[in-house]
C-alpha cells in the first residue's frame, strides 16, 4: 500500500494518500468493476501537488524565494497551495476573463492573482521570464516540465491495487504509467493528439467547457506515449463530460470538474462499450481504473451554468 506521508516540516511531501475506491454504480454502466483513483480529495484538489509540490520544495532549497505560475487549472491551486505551506509569496498569471470563482480560490490560497492575455500561448511562459526575471523560481504548469508526477501517482495507483489494471482512463494515466501498469489506456481528453508526426500547434483554443484541456500545443512526452504504448485516443464532447459530472455527483457525491467528466465519461457514454463492441477492447475486462483528477474550476452553481449553456435540463 501507499505509504502515508508526512507534512513538508517534517521533511516529508504536501500530497496525502488518495483512496484507490470500488464504484458500483459505474461497474453496473461498464459491465465490469471499476475502480476510482480519488486525486480530488488531495490537499489542493488534484494529482499535481505530487510533483509541483516536490518541485517548489527543491525550488526553495536552491533560494526561490516567490512562486510564479501560468496555471488557473490544478497546476495553479498546487503552486498556490505549496507556497502558502511554504511561507512564501506566489503570483498566478491567468488570461483575462478567468472564472471569478477560481481567481476568489486562487486568493483564498494566499495568491496574487494577476489577468494578462487572453488564452495560454507557447510564448506565454519566456514573457513572463522576462517579466519576473528578478525571480528565481517559475513553475511549470504543464507536463513537458521535469516534475515526477505522474510516476508519483502512477505508483501510488499501482500500490494501492496491489494487481494491475488492464484499462486505465485518463490521459496522464499513460503518461505516468509508461512501462510500469496496464497495457491499454484510453486518453479521452485532446483532439490534437490523434495520429500526428509532428508536435501540432492548434489555433486559439475552441469553446470547449473543459478549460485545462484547451491548451495550444501537445506535450512532447504526450505525443512519445502514443507511439511507445497502446492508447486508444478518443474525444468526448462538452455535453458528454458535463452529463458526467451531473452523474457521478449524483452516483458518488462528488463534484468535479469537466476536465475530469471527460475521463469519467469514457464510461458514462457508452465509450468503453463501443471500443469492446469494435473488437478494440477485450468484451471482459477484468477491471477499469479512471483517475479523477480533480475539482477545483467548478461549484455548484457552475455546474448549474454549465447545463443550461448545453440545453441539459
Amino acid at each position: 500500500m501507499e505509504s502515508p506521508l508526512a507534512d513538508c516540516a517534517q521533511g516529508g511531501h504536501f500530497h496525502v494518500v488518495t483512496p484507490l475506491l470500488e464504484s458500483r454504480a459505474l461497474s453496473q454502466v461498464a459491465g465490469t468493476t471499476v475502480f476510482l483513483k480519488c486525486e480530488n480529495v488531495q490537499p489542493a484538489g488534484s494529482f499535481k501537488i505530487r510533483g509541483i509540490g516536490h518541485f517548489c520544495q527543491e525550488a526553495v532549497k536552491k533560494g526561490c524565494r516567490h512562486l510564479v505560475c501560468s496555471s488557473g487549472g490544478n497546476a495553479g491551486f498546487a503552486a498556490a497551495y505549496a507556497a502558502r505551506k511554504l511561507g512564501i509569496p506566489a503570483t498566478i498569471v491567468l488570461p483575462e476573463g478567468t472564472s471569478p470563482h477560481v481567481v476568489r480560490r486562487l486568493q483564498g490560497e494566499g495568491a496574487e492573482v494577476q489577468l494578462a492575455g487572453k488564452v495560454r500561448t507557447p510564448g506565454r511562459r519566456s514573457r513572463m521570464e522576462w517579466a519576473w526575471e528578478g525571480v528565481r523560481c517559475i513553475c511549470p504548469p504543464f507536463v513537458g516540465h521535469p516534475i515526477v508526477e505522474h510516476v508519483l501517482w502512477a505508483r501510488a495507483v499501482l500500490a494501492s491495487y496491489r494487481a494491475e489494471p488492464r484499462l486505465m482512463a485518463g490521459w496522464e494515466g499513460a503518461l505516468g504509467l509508461g512501462g510500469l501498469g496496464p497495457r491499454r489506456r484510453v486518453s479521452e481528453d485532446s483532439p490534437a493528439l490523434p495520429h500526428t508526426p509532428a508536435l501540432p500547434v492548434l489555433p486559439a483554443p475552441s469553446c470547449s467547457v473543459a478549460k485545462s484541456l484547451g491548451a495550444k500545443t501537445v506535450a512532447r512526452r504526450a505525443l512519445e506515449c502514443t507511439k511507445e504504448l497502446e492508447i486508444f485516443s478518443e474525444v468526448v464532447d462538452d455535453a458528454q463530460a458535463v452529463s458526467a459530472v451531473q452523474k457521478f455527483l449524483d452516483d458518488e457525491r462528488m463534484l468535479v470538474e469537466p476536465a475530469c467528466g471527460a475521463a469519467l465519461a469514457v464510461i458514462y457514454s457508452g465509450l468503453l462499450g463501443r471500443l469492446q463492441a469494435e473488437g478494440r477492447l477485450s468484451p471482459s475486462l477484468a477491471s477499469v481504473v479512471v483517475i479523477v483528477c480533480g475539482g477545483n474550476n467548478i461549484n455548484s452553481q457552475g455546474l448549474q451554468a454549465l447545463k443550461a449553456q448545453l440545453g441539459q435540463s
